[in-house]
């Protein structure tokens, strides 16, 4: 193989091509039972003995989230300052399928074993004020 930046010519071992395709189906297998594998979103901890998710102290303040941005006078930057968040960190809180009780990895998205933080029907309507949003910003 060689490399792109400089034009190196190296040989890849195999054992370190099938360690990243394991590691990735080892991955998929576990978001497909429902396991989260990355750091707790705010507003969950991790249970160490129960390897899940389950709702921290902050929790209460996900749904607060979810349901001020539904409100007609809020936009992300009066939601980002309230809550002391980035625009962009508010953005991922309200797009990240962990708090309706999901998993989403490599474009799957699974039943997770953790509990929701907010209903269905309140996060589909942050989508769709989200996607209105970022239509009017393309027009």
């Amino acid at each position: 193989m060689i490399c792109p930046k400089c034009g190196h010519e190296f040989e890849i071992k195999k054992s370190e091509e099938d360690r990243g395709h394991s590691q990735k189906e080892g991955m998929i297998k576990k978001s497909s039972e429902g396991k989260h594998m990355s750091r707790a979103p705010f507003g969950y901890d991790w249970n160490l003995k129960e390897k899940m998710l389950v709702p921290s102290q902050s929790s209460r303040e996900i749904e607060e989230i979810f349901e001020e941005f539904l409100q007609p006078d809020s936009n992300l930057s009066k939601l980002a300052t309230k809550h002391k968040l980035s625009v962009n960190g508010l953005k991922k809180i309200l797009r990240n399928f962990a708090y309706v009780g999901k998993v989403k990895f490599d474009g799957q998205i699974h039943e997770g074993k953790h509990p929701p933080l907010v209903s269905t029907i309140l996060f589909n309507h942050v989508q769709d004020k989200l996607d209105n949003i970022k239509r009017k910003k393309k027009n």
